[in-house]
């Protein structure tokens, strides 16, 4: 099977020669991690069987968010923790999506540009969800920051997951949405135009923006997510430590091209396309995101500063539910590359080999070349 890093083997080295001064170090950090995942450069341990005894070596994950073969035992645990926060209620869906002329400015300014856009579509989730014609209370929101299409464009939007009800000016009461109705999608465009304007001009107010983007329709899309944990649980694995191509989605790789499998929006038909080596790293980079950034962000009732409001919601919520839905058992949760074991724990227990003896550590293995912190 193809590989991400066997693709960077490739290419990655006339691309550093070609556009490696003008890179940013988010970039070139990328590149390095991505090659050095789970191969002796980082170091790990060595195991043999009691049985069979043959040696089993495990090599430690680079742990870079645009890996693919990372994150799975940190997405679980990231779950875990959310599984005890989330309300017993249902949830919108919200998506918003950055207009064409918008996008060259959010791709050279992305640490401010991104990080308005986030706050301006929450923002105005919130303010629409206040409005007693809707809902009429705060609503909690989690904001995931996505760039990308099936087949590695830049298309910088925003996925909102929102609770289907808000808790009231004072604190007291919980305000439910209609079933099926959260806000218009037309006024919360609107809004988020409006919001993301102002803050752009006051975060960077030399940007030059073309004034048709202010003018023209937004696209925003609301639907129905569905109720309780199980359904929050889905909507965050789906979408919060996605990366920009998995894989599995990598079917093809020659001298000069890689090609690619991906999902046809209109007719949802699985399709390739062969993209050269060059455009392929510079797809798949322009999608990494700047040190430091959090692309996924919380508002509203979900805000840190609300945690002991949120709490009281939350069993508000629970002792007016008849009967508490039965958890779901924690399960594996699948590998951004589609191998259920891959990100967990550098201890296998069943030989790989003979499937009936156990491994023992026998030494760990130093990295061979440390990475810069």
């Amino acid at each position: 099977m193809v590989e991400l890093a066997d693709v960077f083997g490739r290419f990655a080295g006339a691309y550093l020669a070609a556009y490696g001064p003008a890179m940013p170090p988010s970039h070139r950090r990328a590149i390095a991690d991505i090659l050095a995942c789970r191969t002796a450069t980082l170091g790990g341990h060595l195991w043999r069987c009691d049985h069979c005894h043959a040696e089993v070596f495990a090599y430690h994950s680079c742990k870079n968010r645009s890996c693919p073969k990372c994150h799975t035992g940190q997405t679980q645990a990231w779950l875990d923790r959310r599984r005890a926060e989330m309300l017993p209620t249902a949830y919108f869906h919200a998506t918003v999506t950055v207009p064409d002329e918008l996008r060259q400015a959010l791709r050279a300014n992305q640490r401010d540009g991104y990080g308005a856009l986030l706050t301006a579509a929450a923002g105005a989730i919130i303010e629409l969800a206040r409005d007693h014609r809707f809902v009429g209370g705060t609503v909690g929101v989690l904001a995931v920051l996505h760039t990308w299409t099936q087949q590695l464009l830049y298309h910088p939007h925003v996925h909102c997951l929102v609770t289907a009800g808000g808790v009231s000016a004072d604190g007291r009461s919980w305000c439910p949405a209609r079933r099926g109705f959260f806000v218009p999608s037309k006024a919360l465009a609107k809004l988020v135009r409006g919001k993301l304007k102002a803050l752009l001009g006051q975060r960077r107010p030399d940007l030059v923006l073309p004034p048709s983007v202010w003018r023209k329709p937004w696209i925003v899309h609301i639907t129905s997510w569905g109720a309780g944990e199980q359904a929050v649980l889905d909507y965050l694995a789906r979408y919060v430590f996605r990366v920009a191509i998995t894989n599995p989605r990598l079917v093809g790789l020659d001298g000069k091209t890689v090609t690619i499998r991906y999902k046809q929006r209109k007719s949802a038909r699985w399709r390739t396309c062969r993209i050269p080596g060059e455009e392929f790293m510079r797809r798949f980079l322009q999608h990494v995101l700047p040190k430091g950034f959090h692309k996924v962000r919380y508002f509203g009732l979900w805000h840190p500063a609300n945690r002991q409001l949120a709490a009281r919601v939350r069993l508000r919520l629970a002792l007016d539910q008849p009967q508490a839905p039965t958890p779901a058992a924690p399960g594996d949760v699948a590998a951004p590359d589609g191998n259920p074991s891959a990100g967990r724990s550098d201890q296998p227990s069943t030989c790989p080999h003979c499937q009936i003896g156990h491994l023992v550590l026998i030494r760990r293995l130093t990295p061979r070349n440390p990475m810069a912190p």
